[in-house]
């Protein structure tokens, strides 16, 4: 029986036997996590054929041992974490979960948690507990500070407190949900917001253009959506596929965004400046108006994030065009449309369980749609500016392309569209990942 208040200080012949089940980005960054706080028995595995290759690199990391596959970890474990993708969260826990040890603590790191309460459900025997988690960033990202999701299923207070304390170390805040307030509140905070991102770079990427480096897309709010973009598009697809497809809550918002968009660029095309400007006020009013005016915004000045920005002199776009500075922020008069719709305040997640980049998605928003001369501008330059159609034409198709490809169910299809995309911006990745990384650290700690 594993103490409650266990820790990494106590004598390693009581630390817990933790077990993790898939060693792709997120369980490397767990593994490694739990190594560097001082954890000694800590078995991993992966697909039976990586078998050798991981034995090799992790050889020397103290505390890790690797094992031939899940059978191996789930029969020894006291603590037994499934690191896979949601669509085969089912898949693997059939194979394995007959074999979790008698009392053991079973949890998941899926994106997604339907599919997995469904399968733990169904295949995890009734002598086992189910404490599910979900760190809310990405790999590259410190935990410290970040959401960590627990969620306790089939467990005693007990078992809850042991995951507590094997994850204390992580440094990161606990925040306690259902599985069904989970996928509600991920696909508030990730699944719309990916979206609004992977729209821009389809976009973009539709008219062979690196717009920010034309003189267009530069500074300040811009800086933001370019970084997050390629970020987004330099990770694995299948980390936003499940988020989105699984989801159901997911597929309505995403669906709504596209309207949204598509719906303000007809008052656009038609001149309407009037009845653009009296959609995106009520929205205005509808997510901003309840917020509490002495709360510090969120938004960096543009003065610092401008030391983000990518590319630079030197460097051209395969156009070689030059574009206007002005901009309609269609993505965030979508987004906060969107929001509107939906009836969701963003700011209510904020401290419940926001992501980096859901944090700065509502900077960026907030930014522009607390500003009267800000947003005026927008909107005059959505309904005057005609050099901006193109851009917000390719905007509005991608939207419905992204909203067809994820209501389609298709993992296959996404991954296509994915990857035709991020082929076109592979060569800014490297940068962008330590900008962006740099980026997200000012805004955590502003």
């Amino acid at each position: 029986m594993v103490r409650i208040n266990v820790s990494p200080n106590d004598p390693p012949e009581e630390h817990p036997t933790i077990g993790l089940i898939g060693m792709g980005a997120m369980g490397v960054m767990y593994a490694r996590q739990l190594s560097k706080a001082g954890w000694k028995r800590i078995s991993v595995c992966d697909l039976p054929e990586k078998y050798d290759s991981l034995k090799l690199e992790y050889k020397d990391v103290p505390g890790i041992t690797v094992h031939r596959d899940g059978h191996a970890v789930s029969r020894i474990s006291d603590f037994i974490m499934y690191s896979v993708e949601a669509e085969y969260i089912d898949r693997v826990v059939s194979q394995y979960g007959p074999s979790t040890k008698v009392g053991a603590i079973v949890s998941g790191q899926t994106s997604v948690k339907a599919p997995e309460k469904d399968a733990f459900e169904k295949y995890l025997p009734q002598d086992v507990d189910i404490v599910s988690i979900h760190s809310l960033h990405g790999p590259t990202v410190s935990p410290e500070g970040q959401p960590l999701v627990l969620i306790q299923h089939r467990a005693p207070d007990s078992s809850l407190h042991v995951v507590e304390s094997i994850f204390r170390c992580f440094g990161s805040r606990f925040v306690y949900l259902t599985y069904e307030e989970h996928d509600l509140v991920t696909a508030n905070v990730q699944a719309v917001t990916h979206a609004a991102f992977l729209t821009m770079g389809t976009a973009w990427a539709g008219q062979r253009s690196y717009p920010w480096e034309q003189g267009q897309y530069v500074g300040g709010i811009e800086t933001v959506k370019v970084n997050i973009m390629l970020r987004i598009y330099s990770n694995k697809w299948h980390v936003y596929a499940g988020l989105a497809i699984l989801n159901p809550s997911a597929r309505i918002q995403i669906d709504q965004y596209s309207s949204s968009a598509a719906e303000l660029f007809k008052l656009m095309l038609a001149g309407d400046e009037d009845g653009l400007r009296a959609r995106v006020y009520k929205a205005r009013e509808q997510v901003f108006g309840s917020v509490k005016a002495e709360r510090a915004p969120i938004f960096l000045t543009e003065d610092v994030l401008d030391q983000f920005t990518i590319g630079g002199s030197g460097r051209s776009s395969p156009t070689g065009t030059t574009a206007p500075r002005a901009n309609s922020h269609l993505a965030l008069l979508a987004m906060v449309d969107c929001w509107a719709h939906l009836n969701i305040q963003p700011f209510d997640h904020l401290d419940l369980a926001a992501t980096p980049i859901f944090r700065m998605w509502i900077g960026v928003a907030e930014y522009l749609f607390r500003s009267t001369e800000r947003l005026d501008a927008a909107i005059r330059s959505a309904v005057y500016d005609v050099m901006l159609r193109s851009d917000d034409l390719e905007f509005v198709v991608a939207a419905r392309g992204w909203s067809q490809c994820v209501s389609f169910g298709s993992f296959d299809l996404y991954k296509r569209r994915f990857l035709e995309t991020a082929s076109f911006f592979e060569s800014r990745f490297d940068e962008a990942s330590a900008i962006g990384s740099e980026m997200i650290k000012a805004i955590s700690q502003s």
